[in-house]
């Protein structure tokens, strides 16, 4: 592969490996999806801490549109691993390339910042980690156990990638007692080899319901972006999926185009649509199901987590 400078600016462009797909026009987004720029004073805070102890948030580097609200409210997604994935997906706007060390400083940096932000819900997530043995699945398991120790009182979600092809790397991160296990399935099985080439539906299915087999007390959850192409059918039959696989909580929300190399929007799925989705997969069974436009994984998760318990009370109860 051939890397391209700028040629403005001298410094390699963001997304090298794309660098060879056919441009694909960026279409105006509907009123409905547009949020305003992050100027408050809660989000500069949330920055400066994040920045004085060297992190990188999913926030920033997926150019998530609900920064401005979450950092406003001292939500901020850990991403932890660095910020080169050793994978390419059509939809990310994640850097890919060849990782360096990890940091082993990182897990002891993301208890004291949670501690400092006072979260009462915290979520951590990674780049794809295919060069390690184990996946990332032992970093993993120190960010949470120092979580635990310097923010004891913080609940913790974890968005992991798929560990293909890492045996025991799953049972590695239950072992340290997540509260809620989150694994995005992304799209419909259909648009994989498009969407998501290096991974496979069913070993991702097969990954959330052995983090269930493994700990039934575990929250777990999945999410998809709609609007990449996808049918109703797919999605509905992916639900179903989701409920025999024991998944809890599913989100839904749209897929927006980052550049014109990524993988690009086909439509943009209307609010009543999305709401359809919602009625649908809460009569198939989720404990919780978040469907909007401007969702994404830990979109309000600290009150997803708080609705999730009230769901599984009410359950049990019943």
């Amino acid at each position: 592969m051939v890397t391209v400078l700028n040629t403005v600016s001298g410094q390699r462009p963001r997304h090298p490996e794309k660098e060879n797909r056919p441009d694909t026009p960026i279409l105006r987004k509907p009123e409905w999806i547009r949020v305003k720029a992050p100027i408050s004073k809660g989000y500069a805070a949330t920055r400066k801490i994040v920045k004085e102890h060297n992190l990188t948030t999913v926030c920033e580097e997926a150019a998530c549109p609900n920064i401005g609200e979450c950092w406003d409210q001292r939500h901020a997604t850990m991403m932890i691993m660095g910020d080169t994935c050793t994978r390419a997906c059509a939809f990310c706007n994640v850097k890919t390339g060849l990782p360096g060390a990890l940091d082993e400083d990182e897990p002891m940096n993301v208890g004291s910042a949670v501690a400092k932000l006072d979260l009462a819900h915290v979520v951590i997530t990674s780049v794809d980690r295919d060069d390690l043995a184990d996946g990332g699945a032992d970093h993993f398991s120190k960010v949470i156990r120092s979580i635990r120790q310097q923010a004891p009182n913080t609940t913790i979600e974890i968005l992991t990638p798929d560990f293909l092809r890492k045996d025991g790397a799953l049972e590695t991160v239950i072992e340290a007692r997540p509260d809620v296990f989150n694994h995005n399935l992304e799209t419909v099985p259909s648009l994989y080899l498009r969407v998501r080439p290096g991974a496979r539906y069913y070993h991702s299915m097969r990954l959330l319901e052995r983090a269930k087999e493994l700990d039934p007390t575990v929250f777990t959850k999945s999410g998809i972006m709609v609007g990449l192409g996808e049918e109703r059918d797919e999605v509905l039959q992916l639900m179903d999926d989701l409920r025999s696989a024991g998944v809890d909580f599913l989100t839904i929300g749209q897929y927006l185009q980052p550049t014109r190399k990524h993988h690009p929007v086909a439509r943009f799925v209307t609010p009543d649509e999305f709401a359809a989705y919602e009625r649908v997969a809460r009569a198939k069974g989720f404990l919780l199901v978040s469907a909007t436009p401007l969702t994404r994984s830990s979109y309000h998760a600290d009150k997803d987590f708080a609705a999730l318990k009230e769901a599984r009370a009410r359950q049990v109860s019943a």
